[in-house]
């Protein structure tokens, strides 16, 4: 990946990226930009409705009309917690259009933390779906205490809340002119998973959305006219930037591992969807659903994964079983802080599956162009500036630092926070410290080894969890491992908890004695996990809500150690 892009807008350089809309409304007016499923027909299959560009352009339009004649204003932080499908689309692109805030919170997460991430963003506007508005108006009413106005979509009760559909068909048709904001304005903020603390909103500015659609264009080689898949709703926004179509999937966005694979696999069959977005979560019950019937799905051109590492066994599996010759699997590496930072495909993996298996990391390619990725010494604590880091060389364990475009600067409302993630170097350049373990190798590509907050440190060594787990992810009666400690750093005991293969769960005292020693014959045969002794067994991980993917390491230390 040497391909040189252009250089990002200066901050001063008017750009909004909602400018991506009405461009491929008139590049390709008739094309469908969004597919949403509704019911099924007579015959059993599934019954779509579509808008092109040009018709989801017009919504944006009278969207935005709709909002702005009720008062909304540049600058203003608008909530929005809305289904994926059509509103969704409208409701961001036209506060993009309006320079306004849009704001995101994965509902999921439960009532009570959705409420404390709205209290602390203070949005002024709030879009919502009926159930939306009867969670926080009648649970969550402080969160609710900034808010101006509310906008019911999609029907239903909205507790006097103004209804958004109406009051959008009721405007002209006329475009909506795109508010002057520059590429350093705030054009949205969008909360983490939470999946090592408590969620926190992350600022995004419309030149680094602009330079994540430049970077996913020139890496992935995505046209328009593609179809896209997405597991991740919010994914649908570059798409439509890119000119490609968007079939949202029929599932439920914060429980993606319980997906029906058979859903799944008909909207690509339907619609020949040519790339697709998911977490591993989601391509294991797809990759097995296909295996057990001998489908294949060979209009997909690229599998991108990610949220969580990605076992070789399933890059091996969907080149192998599910994906056409010429198509590819990819793991691009980020976080929401900053994405992509790297991503390497499944073939140019396939010379590095025997290192990961004994415990060497997982490779995520090679730094994307125009991100600068570095590796610093393993500190707990904040750093005053990116100069009081100690880099390390090649082949060395320590923090992922990463600088480009698409690095955010700040959280919102969370100073502190930002002080501890937000590294300033000499020339004024932010790095992001990523939380994670990883080193560079002497071609220069990043290796992952897991979250720093999840390092095992003992007395005399420190265990990471990628490269512990790979080791006994081997055992064929194991769906998932997880190293923690027990005890406090620096003296930590290691163990590891295992959740089986369904079915394959031990139910006697002898079934997980002998479980027990056949997890230490796969540790004694490598150094960093041979004097692993301990090992429990748990049904169901807990894990994030937005992949189902990242596992709650902590939570399941604090069970292991009250089994005793």
């Amino acid at each position: 990946m040497t391909e040189t892009l252009a250089p990002s807008a200066a901050s001063s350089a008017r750009l909004n990226i909602a400018h991506h809309l009405p461009r491929q409304a008139d590049e390709r007016p008739h094309q469908r930009a969004l597919v949403v499923a509704r019911g099924r027909g007579r015959d059993g299959r599934t019954a779509y409705a579509q808008l092109t560009f040009a018709q989801l352009d017009a919504l944006t339009d009278r969207t935005a009309h709709a909002l702005r004649s009720t008062g909304v204003e540049p600058g203003d932080r608008v909530l929005i917690l809305v289904r994926p499908g059509f509103e969704l689309i409208a409701s961001i692109y036209a506060v993009f259009k309006i320079g306004a805030v849009a704001v995101f919170i994965d509902p999921g997460m439960g009532l009570g933390p959705l409420a404390r991430c709205v209290e602390r963003i203070a949005p002024r506007w709030f879009i919502g779906v009926s159930r939306a508005h009867l969670a926080l108006t009648l649970f969550g009413r402080r969160a609710l205490r900034t808010v101006r106005g509310r906008f019911l979509v999609g029907g239903g009760p909205g507790l006097g809340a103004i209804d958004l559909d109406a009051l959008a068909a009721a405007c002209p048709p006329t475009p909506f002119p795109l508010a002057p904001t520059r590429a350093d304005d705030t054009a949205a903020v969008l909360f983490t998973s939470g999946s090592t603390g408590p969620a926190k909103g992350v600022v995004y500015e419309h030149g680094m959305f602009d330079a994540q659609v430049r970077q996913l264009r020139a890496v992935y080689g995505i046209e328009p006219g593609e179809v896209d898949l997405p597991g991740l709703p919010i994914f649908a926004l570059f798409s439509v930037a890119l000119g490609a179509t968007t079939v949202f999937p029929d599932m439920d966005p914060t429980r993606p591992a319980a997906l029906d694979p058979a859903r799944w696999v008909e909207f690509v069959q339907d619609h020949g969807v040519t790339y697709s977005f998911g977490s591993p979560a989601i391509w294991r019950r797809v990759v097995r659903h296909c295996q057990a019937r001998g489908l294949q799905l060979p209009s997909l051109r690229r599998v991108l994964m990610a949220g969580a590492p990605v076992p070789p066994w399933l890059h091996e599996a969907l080149l192998a079983d599910v994906l056409a010759p010429g198509a590819d699997t990819h793991t691009p590496y980020g976080a929401t802080e900053a994405l992509p930072v790297a991503s390497i495909t499944g073939r140019d993996l396939a010379d590095s599956f025997a290192r990961t298996r004994r415990g060497e990391g997982i490779c995520v390619g090679q730094p994307l162009p125009e991100v600068e990725v570095r590796i610093i010494a393993v500190d707990d604590g904040p750093l005053a500036s990116f100069d009081d880091a100690r880099l390390l060389p090649p082949g060395e364990r320590g923090e992922v630092v990463v600088h480009g475009p698409t690095v955010t600067k700040a959280y919102c409302e969370l100073p502190e926070a930002t002080a501890t993630a937000k590294l300033r170097d000499g020339k004024g350049r932010v790095w992001h410290r990523m939380g994670d373990v990883g080193c560079l190798d002497e071609d220069g590509r990043l290796w992952f080894f897991g979250r720093k907050a999840h390092r095992v440190v003992t007395g005399s060594e420190t265990l990471y969890p990628v490269a512990v787990e790979a080791i006994f992810d081997e055992h064929p009666r194991v769906f998932r491992s997880a190293l923690i400690g027990l005890g406090d750093r620096p003296a930590q005991r290691p163990a590891v908890v295992v959740q089986p293969e369904e079915g394959a769960f031990p139910v006697s005292r002898a079934a997980r004695a002998a479980f027990c020693e056949e997890l230490r014959a796969l540790g004694a045969r490598f150094p960093h996990t041979a004097e692993i002794e301990r090992f429990f067994f748990h049904r169901a991980f807990p894990v994030d809500l937005r992949h189902n993917a990242k596992i709650r390491r902590g939570e399941l230390a604090a069970w292991a150690a009250r089994q005793g």
